[in-house]
């Protein structure tokens, strides 16, 4: 590690949660190499499949974001012993004195973290009972748990909705069953499968989600002894086992935190190489970037990405579940399109909040229209939601410094972006949310040549 890294690490403490406010001077180009580790997404699930197994698991590849510590917090009030490996990343899990925790411990490790509702499954399992705090989260729209909780009431459960929160327990055991959904949520395909294996019979999930960090999951759950298929048209069969052991397993590599550090690249004109990177699960948004007028090439260690020059130019996004645009991507890319010659329109179909951020755009200088009822009359791949947005950006316009409050992770980041474009000084506070999912990202951004002072 060099010494800009071992620098802004030290000033951060590694996720930056000792202060809340950055000032970055923008217009300068991002350029250098920053690693990814684990993916946000897979790693946070994976410890909790540690819970199902009666021998100790192995995870490599955890990033030092919040979220871990959450869940490293909540694993612990429920008596897994978790300690650091031999390597930097990796956590060894021991579920074998799994106890039940008090509700005031968990809400308060939880915070505002959704993830204490995928405990509810392996501990049922466990313990033949789980509570559950309010359930928060970043405010980007409606995320209901009822998927989650009739799900579990189709297995058997029953849940009882207390002022505290919620008491489920399993007083027959939990039963394969057949479930749909009415969309393929990844939080709650997630809930199934971690139901599903231990329990007795089979389990038939139609229209899943099939993200790649699903699938990571699906590969954790098989090492541990589970038998699960995935079929054709989004159907995923579980064959309920008696026992399931540890896993030793390294995450996939986080997604979103490639595509945001590419388009941070592309919005400064920059050149970041992203070690960790790979090709087949990017490959919606290569194309994408390809479209807007960046440049990558591909290594076996990493991607590269880069502003070739010219004119960047616009283009028309739908967001979907995989295999299609994430939502998490359009946020950071939206502020390259800013910089784009031309009209480009986002179709935001998974989240009916997630365009919020585009005000701190606009008081920055950007020409964002947003659409709260979406936008009729251009050729459509994704079928309509009622609850999408649009965005039109218009560009190019230049950015100048603000005063920016973070609203919520992917949103944050988007900010930092847009801070870094452009010209004269920002003032990011609230920063300690992009902690959540971008593992040292104070240092990473130093790494890169990023101008910038910690107020505190």
């Amino acid at each position: 590690m060099n010494s800009l890294l071992k620098d802004a690490q030290k000033a951060g403490e590694h996720v930056g949660l000792t202060f809340d406010r950055i000032a970055i001077d923008g217009g300068v180009p991002l350029k250098g190499r920053i690693e990814v580790r684990g993916a946000k997404n897979l790693v946070t699930k994976a410890m909790v499949a540690s819970l199902l197994g009666e021998t100790s698991s192995l995870l490599r590849g955890v990033p030092d974001i919040s979220d871990v510590r959450v869940v490293r917090g909540l694993l612990e009030v429920h008596g897994v012993k978790v300690s650091d490996g031999a390597e930097p990343g990796d956590l060894i899990l021991d579920p074998s004195n799994v106890i039940s925790a008090h509700m005031a411990d968990i809400d308060a490790h939880a915070g505002s973290s959704r993830i204490p509702i995928l405990f509810c499954g392996p501990l049922l399992h466990q313990l033949g009972e789980a509570f559950i705090p309010d359930l928060g989260g970043c405010r980007i729209g409606d995320r209901p748990i009822d998927f989650h909780l009739d799900a579990l009431r189709k297995f058997g459960a029953v849940v009882d909705k207390l002022p505290s929160g919620i008491h489920i327990t399993a007083p027959n055991g939990l039963q394969g069953t057949e479930i749909e959904l009415p969309y393929p949520s990844v939080g709650a395909t997630e809930q199934v499968l971690l139901t599903a294996v231990r329990a007795t019979g089979t389990t038939e999930l139609r229209n899943a989600a099939i993200e790649p960090e699903i699938m990571d999951l699906i590969a954790i759950l098989q090492k541990m002894g589970a038998i699960i298929s995935v079929e054709p048209n989004r159907v995923i069969l579980i064959e309920g086992v008696d026992r399931l052991e540890g896993y030793t397993h390294r995450a996939i590599f986080d997604r979103n935190e490639v595509a945001s550090w590419a388009s941070a690249a592309l919005a400064t004109q920059g050149d970041v190489f992203v070690g960790g990177a790979k090709q087949e699960h990017m490959m919606t948004f290569l194309n994408v970037f390809r479209k807007v007028g960046g440049k990558f090439d591909i290594y076996e260690d990493g991607i590269r990405f880069y502003h070739p020059g010219g004119a960047l130019k616009p283009v028309v996004i739908e967001t979907d579940v995989h295999p299609g645009f994430m939502t998490d991507w359009q946020q950071p890319l939206i502020v390259a399109l800013t910089q784009a010659h031309g009209s480009s329109i986002v179709h935001e179909t998974v989240y009916e909040n997630r365009f919020g951020f585009t005000d701190a755009l606009i008081e920055m200088g950007a020409d964002i229209t947003v659409h709260a009822s979406g936008l009729g009359g251009t050729p459509r791949r994704v079928p309509r939601r009622d609850l999408e947005q649009a965005a039109v950006i218009t560009g190019p316009t230049p950015l100048h410094g603000a005063d920016i409050e973070v609203p919520d992770l992917r949103g944050g980041f988007s900010h930092l972006i847009a801070a870094l474009t452009a010209e004269g000084r920002s003032t990011v506070s609230n920063v300690g949310i992009i902690s959540r999912g971008y593992e040292n990202f104070i240092a990473k951004l130093q790494a890169l040549g990023a101008r910038f002072d910690i107020l505190g």
